[in-house]
């Protein structure tokens, strides 16, 4: 489930659309009815009128819309100035709000907050352009309608989609291939022969198809085995901040369509992540790891490598997974144990102060009886 809400946020708390000088909207403004209706849910009150933003609960003002997924937030819907507050169908709201509030009940809160947010917000367009400083090959293949800003490199044989976006300081060494409707945020690097899909997008200092950790030794010393293979990114694919993905030695890395990949994350060489899998920030995947398809990888595990993880599992944050874990397995622990055997585990290791108490008071007691016998 997402950790998310519009509470306690280090952003501005307020996502609003700004006013024209006659009052109204940029265009955005929308019925509370008809917000409704776009994220497929049940107006439950009577309140109607027009929407111009989404904030946190306790930020929100009569013309905004919040929500509310998990229960510990339930204590800020008494304080909200919300004109509704998005909540799952079964949500049962504090009796003190129940005739003050309205509510849009719907399938799934979270899918519901994008679909506001997108509304408000839609993805900014940029016009095409290619900034003086950019340094471009004349092999390169530029697309239609591509903006590549400042500084940066194109290399040698390398090919540009439709509607892409090169952010700032973005390297792309010779033979690099990138989709339609990508956007590569600053200073992402991409080495040799990289292949990267349609609609992925790259966050700041992201670096793909760097060499995989691989040596020989040979007494006292390590020899570099030569990472020959490439990295291939399947579409609708997103790549965190500063996040690493090696390239294989031999063959193939291989990220598939729609996952997603958090911030500081590594995988090593010759890996390959199914469709639609998530990893958390930090996640470490050693070398020639499979991951299937709809994996959950929570932040911090550590993956040891030539390892399979089955679809659908899910691993818990923080683990050491040092053998394969099965497909709609959850696991977690170091080293990692089946979830509700992880879950016994820690439960005891909370007793073991005690425990050790209760033991060393034996010990005593026996100690005595011994010393009354003699």
């Amino acid at each position: 489930m997402p950790c998310c809400n519009l509470v306690s946020s280090g952003r501005p708390s307020s996502l609003r659309l700004a006013p024209h000088s006659d009052g109204c909207a940029n265009g955005g403004a929308i019925t509370l009815s008809d917000l409704a209706r776009l994220v497929g849910g049940a107006l439950d009150g009577d309140i109607d009128g027009n929407i111009l933003g989404i904030a946190r609960l306790e930020d929100a003002t009569m013309d905004e819309v919040s929500f509310c997924a998990l229960r510990e937030y339930r204590g800020h819907l008494s304080g909200t100035g919300a004109a509704a507050v998005i909540v799952a169908n079964d949500f049962e709201p504090p009796r003190d709000v129940r005739d003050k509030l309205a509510f849009i009940r719907v399938d799934n809160p979270y899918l519901a907050v994008a679909q506001v947010v997108n509304h408000f917000f839609p993805e900014d367009e940029f016009p095409p352009s290619i900034h003086p400083s950019a340094v471009i090959d004349d092999s390169a293949e530029i697309g239609e309608d591509v903006s590549v800003d400042a500084r940066v490199v194109i290399g040698a044989n390398c090919a540009i989609g439709a509607r892409t976006r090169l952010g700032v300081g973005c390297v792309l060494s010779e033979d690099a291939r990138v989709g339609s409707d990508c956007h590569l945020l600053p200073n992402v690097t991409l080495y040799p022969a990289v292949v990267i899909g349609d609609r992925v997008v790259i966050h700041a200092g992201a670096v793909v198809g760097s060499d995989g950790f691989g040596y020989a030794t040979e007494g006292d010393k390590h020899v570099k085995i030569p990472q020959v293979g490439d990295v291939v990114i399947g579409d609708d694919v997103e790549i965190g901040a500063n996040a690493c993905i090696d390239r294989a030695a031999l063959g193939t890395t291989l990220i598939a369509d729609g996952t997603k990949i958090d911030n500081l994350v590594q995988i090593g060489h010759n890996c390959e992540v199914g469709p639609n899998s998530i990893l958390c920030g930090q996640v470490g995947v050693s070398g020639s790891t499979q991951i299937g398809e709809g994996v959950l990888i929570g932040g911090q595990a550590g993956l040891n490598g030539h390892l399979t993880v089955g679809d659908g599992a899910m691993i818990a944050g923080g683990s050491g997974v040092t053998s394969s874990v099965p497909a709609g397995c959850q696991v977690g622990g170091y080293p990692h144990l089946e979830a509700s055997r992880w879950r016994r585990v820690v439960a005891a290791l909370r007793t073991l102060p005690e425990l050790g108490r209760r033991v060393h008071r034996l010990e005593a007691m026996h100690a005595g009886e011994k010393e009354e016998e003699e």
